[in-house]
């Protein structure tokens, strides 16, 4: 999987207020490309180890069956002063990449394998995350 973006418009990114996270998302609310689904229960960010350790979890527990649909991109930069710097001189170089998660958003989805495969395979995928989540079924 890729680790960022390999074009981005600006350089370096604001910091996100904490007012802008606690939004309920509406966009990616419900489970579209797979039968179940992680659901963010609470704001937060995502780095790609966290993504990539969800990712491994899910594959080790279907046996390699089904599909994995990732919903989430790192996309936003960290930047930070290397040690010893002196105040001022502008902004920091890109230290790592995030994804910003708020409340509501589906993270991951899977498909083809049983009902009770997906939900205990996405259950202990939501271990790996730093907020709590719950599995979100497919509603016709």
């Amino acid at each position: 999987m890729k680790q960022q973006p390999s074009t981005i418009k600006f350089k370096k990114n604001h910091k996100s207020k904490n007012s802008f996270l606690s939004i309920c998302e509406q966009k990616v609310f419900f489970v579209k490309l797979g039968s179940f689904g992680i659901k963010a229960l609470q704001p937060g960010k995502l780095n790609f180890k966290q993504i990539e350790a969800c990712r491994k979890s899910l594959r080790r527990d279907m046996k390699k069956k089904g599909k994995i649909f990732l919903r989430v991109f790192t996309r936003h930069s960290i930047t930070k002063k290397s040690v010893g710097v002196r105040m001022g001189t502008g902004k920091g170089n890109h230290s790592s990449w995030i994804c910003i998660v708020k409340k509501g958003q589906i993270i991951c989805e899977i498909a083809g394998v049983s009902d009770i495969q997906a939900i205990f395979a996405l259950r202990n995928a939501g271990y790996k995350l730093p907020f709590e989540t719950k599995v979100e079924k497919l509603k016709y």
